[in-house]
């Protein structure tokens, strides 16, 4: 029966985009041999897929109809697929993105303003109303603070397949003049330039708020075949990049629902023992990153392996310590 249903409400669709004058409920009834209640429930249901479904008085009768056929379908979107664009957006905006946050923002004024009017109008209430119940909580850490020049000017060197030149603006010491053959971007926290220096074979991350006075410099080749961005950021736990290493670590029962819940790397395995604990495997560099994320959960995780991993954790532990008492052989 479901299936029929579906059958008759595309076949409904065809008739009212390929129809000039509409159809009114009786005819629709008739063609899809139903009562008016069935028609009007296959027409509500078109509604909401169809948001740029027309409603025409002709006289003491309404006729309905699918205006531009059923490819403007594919290229009008819902209300909720234009709230996802501006909850996108304001995530952006609230870590600190306000650069990428500015692209989207564009975009949807560009959809917005090629829908017609009549399915503007139609879709702006519910679009209201979603954005409204959607607010991005307030995350603390550091904020990307791109400037959006520097962005333009590095995605354009990407495209145009030319090195980046730029000064660069280290932990300590004066801005340095580089020139690095862009392969691309990786967005965390911060955001990062990935590419070689000059001259060098392999890559590494450039802070884009680092970065002043952004310009293209000579044509390069680019990245070469065997290279995949996905990849390379696989191999860290956040931004770090270091030799990936095995990482195995356990948790308590009492946090095994939140830890089963938890992406700590796209490489992870998840294993609930018989004690109620869970054991989670995955294997990235970034052991000081790694270590002060698993300082978030508190005493209900050990570091099983590698060996060094407990350590950096311990020593950052001692460092709080010494930090709070200012006493102790190591402080």
């Amino acid at each position: 029966m479901r299936h029929y249903n579906t059958v008759k409400v595309l076949e409904l669709a065809k008739a009212l985009a390929g129809s000039g004058e509409g159809y009114t409920l009786d005819e629709m009834a008739e063609m899809l041999r139903a009562n008016r209640r069935t028609a009007e429930r296959m027409r509500d249901a078109l509604r909401v897929i169809f948001p740029q479904m027309e409603e025409i008085t002709s006289g003491r009768q309404k006729r309905f109809r699918i205006s531009g056929g059923l490819d403007s379908f594919m290229q009008s979107p819902t209300a909720e697929e234009l709230a996802e664009l501006d909850a996108a957006a304001a995530a952006l905006e609230a870590s600190g993105g306000e650069a990428r946050a500015s692209l989207l923002r564009s975009v949807a004024g560009k959809i917005k303003s090629a829908q017609r009017p009549a399915v503007r109008r139609r879709v702006e209430p519910d679009l209201e109303a979603l954005t409204s119940t959607q607010v991005m909580a307030t995350q603390a850490g550091p904020r990307p603070l791109t400037n959006s020049d520097t962005l333009y000017t590095l995605r354009k060197a990407v495209l145009s397949g030319c090195q980046a030149t730029f000064f660069y603006s280290g932990p300590a010491g004066a801005p340095a003049l580089r020139t690095v053959e862009p392969y691309g971007f990786l967005y965390g926290k911060a955001y990062y330039l990935v590419g070689p220096e000059a001259g060098r074979e392999d890559p590494v991350l450039w802070r884009l708020d680092r970065i002043s006075e952004a310009d293209l410099g000579a044509p390069c080749n680019g990245p070469p075949e065997d290279f995949d961005l996905i990849s390379y950021a696989a191999r860290s736990f956040g931004a770090f990049q270091e030799e990936p290493r095995a990482i195995r670590v356990r948790f308590d029962a009492e946090v095994a629902p939140s830890v089963e819940r938890f992406l700590f790397h796209p490489s992870q395995e998840v294993e609930r023992l018989p004690s109620g604990e869970i054991e989670v495997r995955f294997t990235a560099g970034g052991l000081l990153e790694i270590a002060r994320h698993l300082m978030t959960w508190g005493g209900a995780v050990m570091v099983l392996e590698p060996p060094e991993l407990k350590k950096i954790l311990l020593a950052e532990v001692e460092a709080i310590r010494c930090r709070y008492r200012r006493s102790g052989p190591n402080c």
